[in-house]
């Protein structure tokens, strides 16, 4: 019987494409089901036979971490390289002070009316 081996919701491209090499790679038999028009699947990744899915239950966790360890490299060198959110706003001033001023006009909108009723 087929079993769900990884669902694609909100799963990026790159990494589904590795899965699915992964799977080729190691003589794992698997099938994927598309989205569905309206939302309501997002498609999935299913292993056709029981004895291979604690094969790729391990590969996926085993690709999973390894690919946790290249993401956080990749973020602490853009932080490195002065790639942090606070250093992109203090390079554009300008966005900053917007940001600052439309948090404001929100804060005004929201607290305004309940002054009036203090009247």
């Amino acid at each position: 019987m087929a079993m769900l081996l990884l669902n694609l919701y909100q799963v990026p491209d790159d990494e589904a494409d590795e899965v699915r090499a992964l799977l080729k790679e190691n003589a794992i038999e698997f099938y994927e089901t598309q989205p569905s028009r309206w939302g309501v699947s997002h498609g999935a990744i299913w292993v056709r036979d029981d004895e291979s899915f604690a094969e790729a239950q391990r590969l996926i966790h085993a690709y999973q971490i390894q690919r946790q360890l290249r993401a956080r490299e990749a973020y602490d060198i853009a932080r490195r390289e002065g790639g942090g959110n606070w250093a992109i706003l203090l390079r554009q001033p300008w966005r900053l002070l917007l940001l600052i001023i439309g948090i404001a006009f929100a804060l005004a909108l929201i607290v305004l009316p309940f002054l009036s009723l203090h009247d």
